[in-house]
């Protein structure tokens, strides 16, 4: 599986979402590739999951997406991620 954090540059806040990521996956014992990439960069074939804020939504198109109020929080991601994991 692979999960891709989303920003419109895909520099700062994207590699904050990633390392984010990480550590819910490493909490919840789940396994995945996580990446981060910009906006103008995303295409379905590129990830499993797409993860970002909400501001983003508009601008991508993908299956399967998880949309973020609050990037940073660790408990927003992690409720979020389970719910399209256990799907």
């Amino acid at each position: 599986m692979k999960i891709m954090a989303v920003c419109g540059s895909g520099l700062g806040s994207s590699l904050m979402l990633e390392m984010n990521i990480k550590k819910v996956l490493k909490e919840i014992g789940i396994e995945a590739e996580v990446g981060h990439i910009d906006l103008a960069s995303v295409k379905p074939e590129s990830a499993d999951i797409f993860v970002m804020s909400k501001s983003l939504i508009e601008n991508v198109n993908v299956p399967c997406k998880i949309v973020l109020s609050n990037i940073i929080s660790l408990d927003e991601i992690k409720e979020k991620l389970l719910e399209v994991l256990n799907k």
